[in-house]
């Protein structure tokens, strides 16, 4: 569903851009057609540019602070920008429109445990065309799940995951597999652990997720929204009931991944779960998270630590 959605705003795009420059060759006195086409593109890229500013100016005014090793200056500043502008126009009008993983080489034996990629909030599998990438050079098996309706209730949402991990640990013949989720899917997988246990789950790692709730959820629309909101400070009743329903044991199988600088979990310090295994990055705007070069190193390492993957689910092994 999302992919169809995404092309028809790509197209409406498409057809604003023509429109805009028919207007700057027909009344603004643009002689040439390529000069109005790129001035039509740019204003394009300008109104998607001003979205992305919009999103780091409200996640600041209302963020959390960043610790000083953290902080930026005006070079990391707008290389924070543009790296979410670029990942943020990549995913939404290319990477998603496309929802396809990468395949492993059918000669190769696959390595270690399979892992379940869930997207998070108003998007599908192709956002994890670049992790795709790596895991199938590391010759890891993967699949991913497309959550749907777009905006229904998380707990909907854990069926889709519980067929999903079935399915992959049924085609490689493995019995527990990893998780690596972002954003809103990090939820839907706290909330399928609460469900079905953790004898299929080796390791979950949460990428961007609004573990309290992000104040960016009040603005946006579905039940899945609602349940991610922040109300006068605080997380969600269905968050809070989601916390108290777990164990240390179950946060001790979590690793929660996140940025000082995310412009969408609001606070930032909401992506902090305590108990799990947090480790936290400057610089990397909510959109960029599964695509930068420094995440995916970390990433990769979470998946392909053995001592910790072969060690029984129930053991709180992490700090």
């Amino acid at each position: 569903m999302i992919a169809r959605i995404l092309r028809w705003l790509m197209l409406l795009q498409v057809l604003a851009v023509l429109g805009v420059a028919y207007l700057a060759v027909q009344a603004w006195g643009v002689a040439s057609p390529a000069m109005a086409l790129l001035l039509a593109g740019g204003m394009l890229l300008a109104v998607r540019a001003l979205i992305v500013a919009r999103n780091f100016w409200q996640s600041r005014r209302m963020g959390s602070p960043v610790p000083a090793e953290y902080q930026l200056g005006a070079g990391g500043a707008a290389r924070l920008f543009l790296g979410e502008l670029r990942a943020t126009l990549w995913t939404s009008s290319w990477g998603m429109l496309r929802p396809r993983l990468h395949v492993l080489d059918a000669a190769a034996p696959a390595q270690g445990l399979p892992v379940l990629l869930v997207h998070g909030y108003v998007c599908n599998r192709g956002y994890w065309t670049k992790l795709s990438r790596q895991l199938a050079r590391a010759g890891i098996a993967h699949d991913g799940v497309d959550l749907e309706p777009i905006g229904a209730d998380i707990e909907e949402f854990v069926p889709q995951v519980q067929q999903a991990i079935e399915a992959l640990c049924a085609r490689t013949g493995s019995d527990r597999a990893i998780i690596v989720a972002h954003s809103m899917g990090g939820l839907v997988a706290r909330a399928w652990l609460r469900r079905h246990g953790a004898a299929r789950v080796a390791r979950i790692v949460t990428i961007g997720t609004p573990h309290h709730g992000t104040v960016l959820a009040n603005l946006a629309a579905g039940a899945n929204a609602r349940q991610m909101r922040r109300v006068d400070g605080a997380p969600s009743g269905w968050l809070a009931q989601l916390a108290a329903s777990e164990t240390p044991e179950t946060r001790a199988l979590i690793t929660s991944i996140y940025s000082h600088h995310d412009n969408i979990v609001v606070p930032q310090s909401s992506a902090q779960l305590p108990g799990a295994r947090n480790l936290a990055f400057g610089g990397i705007g909510h959109v960029a998270l599964a695509s930068d070069a420094r995440v995916l190193r970390q990433l990769l390492a979470e998946i392909t630590i053995k001592n910790e993957v072969a060690r029984p689910p129930s053991t709180p092994h992490f700090a």
